[in-house]
């Protein structure tokens, strides 16, 4: 069977606690509602680009637990083909407790479970070799890390887009010259660039683009997003919503900048499907419940 893109990360459950503010060191704050939900940063982005009609592949690690059921339960349902999808005998299924203020800004504490113990030999690579794209973001531990290298590595003829994330982007460029070598596209944060390459999102974007990504798009929140392939370089406006909670607004930006690449739109459309997908996201609860379906695209003006 042969796929749009696989995604490949991180397998966790969302717990999410609404505080009236992040406390800080010495500080105490206050839970005014929770919410559970399935999460992951690349099965997010997986289950935007299903929703946007792409076949869309999985590869990762859940324990037989409860979480990893409704983890599993919640890809059936979106059409998300979980055939390189590992469920181990042992071990607990990834989780993060987030907490998330009434500005919708958050902080998350991820405690990984079995997502650390996935290694290159457990991969089917003619299943992860079975798509047009290979859809890369960050684990906690060295073992995925090292999976993740030996796969780029293994498969020469796939386009790689990589959202490194803060934990990927704290490792530095020398750590991860296997993955940005093999890297056609690669999304970042503001934050995660200045920590990556040590310059601002623009400058930063021509380190990359020197070291052989042909596409670098930059997520800027309030501002959009900065897109560039080095002939042409574009800041693109976000969508005015009313923010409820910034939970997976970066996985779901890449979901839109993805499906236009893979419907080869030019960049600044990417940019803009990018923004679009993310502004549907970030006006309700949770990484998942605003993402739009393909037939939502006709509103975006």
């Amino acid at each position: 069977m042969s796929l749009d893109i696989i995604c490949f990360g991180a397998l966790n459950m969302d717990k999410l606690y609404f505080v009236n503010r992040i406390a800080k060191e010495e500080e105490e704050s206050f839970i005014t509602g929770f919410k559970e939900s399935p999460g992951g940063s690349a099965a997010n982005t997986a289950v935007g680009l299903a929703r946007l009609g792409l076949k869309t592949g999985y590869i990762g690690k859940v324990s037989n637990d409860r979480e990893g059921k409704l983890l599993l339960e919640s890809f059936e349902k979106e059409g998300v083909d979980m055939g390189g999808v590992m469920i181990s005998r042992e071990g607990r299924s990834g989780i993060v407790i987030g907490f998330v203020d009434k500005e919708g800004d958050r902080a998350l504490y991820v405690d990984p479970g079995v997502n650390d113990t996935i290694e290159f030999r457990e991969i089917n690579l003619g299943y992860a070799g079975s798509a047009q794209f290979l859809h890369l973001t960050a684990f906690v531990g060295e073992k995925p890390f090292e999976a993740q290298k030996r796969l780029v590595e293994a498969l020469s003829d796939i386009k790689v887009s990589l959202d490194p994330g803060d934990l990927y982007a704290r490792k530095g460029l020398k750590a991860l010259k296997p993955l940005i070598e093999r890297t056609f596209v690669a999304f970042l944060n503001e934050k995660e660039m200045k920590l990556l390459t040590g310059k601002s999102y623009r400058e930063g974007s021509e380190v990359l683009l020197n070291m052989g990504i042909s596409v670098v798009a930059v997520k800027l929140g309030k501002m959009g997003c900065y897109v560039t392939d080095g002939k042409e370089a574009h800041l693109v406006e976000p969508y005015k919503v009313k923010v409820i909670d910034t939970t997976g607004a970066g996985d779901a930006f890449c979901a839109g900048f993805l499906y236009g690449l893979i419907k080869n739109k030019d960049l600044y459309e990417c940019g803009r499907l990018g923004n679009f997908v993310a502004s549907r996201c970030i006006v309700k609860m949770g990484a998942r419940e605003g993402l739009p379906k393909l037939s939502d695209l006709h509103k975006m003006v």
